[in-house]
């Protein structure tokens, strides 16, 4: 018997191994579902594989979308499907990113409206492209209206022009406190 390393041939998967990664292709097909129509164009999908998404979203009862997400993980199993993970992790991350610039802004605006003078001199020092006359203006009608107990529209005007300043030039951190 000649069993050198070289005439060995890999071990199979365990049972347990193809479980993780039955589950791996189930929760990719669960995130694409997931996903808005509009951001799931933008995924490399084949017409078959589309389709398929497409009509999961239609889908209603608990049982046969069930069944159609593991017929969309099974068809993601045949395909080599690493682009359309990288495509979904990018996708992601760029929702992330937005969510971390909307809080940014809102604590941008929450801070300006504590009234502190050298987070407003801060702001500007950075972003000297800023109305200085419409943002103090802003800041001052935002408290006179919160202390009236009026709805807030200087405030939603204020967290409007610091997110057209971010989309020109991203705002800093918040300097501490």
């Amino acid at each position: 018997m000649n069993d050198t390393k070289t005439d060995r041939q890999p071990a199979p998967a365990s049972k347990s191994q193809l479980r993780r990664e039955a589950l791996a292709w189930l929760a990719l097909a669960r995130k694409i579902v997931a996903l808005p129509a509009s951001q799931c164009a933008k995924l490399p999908l084949d017409e078959e594989l589309g389709s398929a998404v497409g009509f999961a979203r239609t889908i209603t009862k608990h049982g046969a979308r069930k069944r159609q997400l593991q017929t969309i993980a099974g068809m993601l199993r045949r395909l080599d499907a690493q682009e359309i993970a990288q495509a979904v992790d990018q996708l992601a991350a760029q929702q992330r990113q937005s969510i971390a610039r909307h809080h940014l802004l809102e604590a941008w605006r929450d801070r300006l409206l504590a009234g502190t003078d050298r987070d407003l001199a801060a702001l500007l020092e950075h972003c000297p492209e800023i109305n200085r006359q419409t943002l103090r203006q802003l800041v001052r009608n935002a408290g006179r209206e919160a202390s009236r107990g009026k709805p807030p529209a200087a405030a939603r005007k204020l967290f409007q022009l610091l997110r057209e300043t971010d989309a020109r030039s991203p705002l800093p951190p918040l300097p501490p406190e």
